[in-house]
C-alpha cells in the first residue's frame, strides 16, 4: 500500500511539473505575439506569468516568505 502512494504521488508531481512547463511555454508564446503586435506592457505580463510558472517548484522559492511572493 505504501508503494501505491508513493508512486501516486511521483505521478502527480511529475504532471503537475509537465503542466507548469506547459504554462510556461504557452505563456511566452503569448509574449512574443504581443511583442510581435506592438504591446509591449501585455508581452512583459505573460513574461512574468512565463518566469513565476517556471520557478513556482523551485527549491529557491520555499526560502522567502509568501507574502514577498507575487502569488
Amino acid at each position: 500500500m505504501m508503494r501505491d502512494s508513493q508512486t501516486l504521488a511521483k505521478l502527480k508531481k511529475k504532471m503537475k511539473e509537465e503542466n507548469l512547463g506547459y504554462l510556461s511555454d504557452m505563456a511566452l508564446e503569448l509574449a512574443q505575439m504581443a511583442d510581435d503586435c506592438g504591446h509591449a506592457t501585455l508581452a512583459y505580463l505573460f513574461r512574468m506569468a512565463a518566469l513565476e510558472a517556471s520557478t513556482v517548484d523551485s527549491p529557491a522559492a520555499d526560502d522567502f516568505p509568501h507574502h514577498m511572493r507575487s502569488h
